[in-house]
């Protein structure tokens, strides 16, 4: 019996073993190692007074960016990027607006 040569290539394996492009495998969630994600930019920064049940994901008195989401404003909702680094919905009792120097909004933007 002859040896069976594996080929190599640039694609990605789905978990079900099906080989697939770069472009399906970034829309079903396998990305590679150091592949960029194009994330939203928060739209604006709100400080948390509260943290009922999420001391894990949300500090008391610190900022969070925040995110639009029409679903979100429908639901008296924030799109917040909390402390895990994803974004996830709060109640939005639990944040105040704050109004920052745009210059201030700009710099915090870049780094969150």
């Amino acid at each position: 019996m002859g040896s069976e040569r594996k080929k190599s290539n640039s694609r990605s394996q789905s978990p079900a073993g099906k080989r697939v492009t770069a472009a399906a495998a970034v829309k079903r969630g396998v990305r590679r190692k150091n592949a960029k994600v194009n994330t939203p930019s928060p739209t604006h920064f709100v400080l948390c007074v509260r943290n009922d049940d999420y001391p894990a994901s949300l500090e008391l008195r610190k900022l969070y960016p925040v995110l639009e989401d029409a679903f979100a404003a429908e639901h008296d909702l924030l799109r917040v990027i909390d402390e895990s680094g994803e974004d996830y919905l709060y109640p939005s009792d639990f944040f105040v607006h704050i109004e920052l120097p745009r210059a201030v909004e700009k710099t915090l933007a870049k780094i969150a």
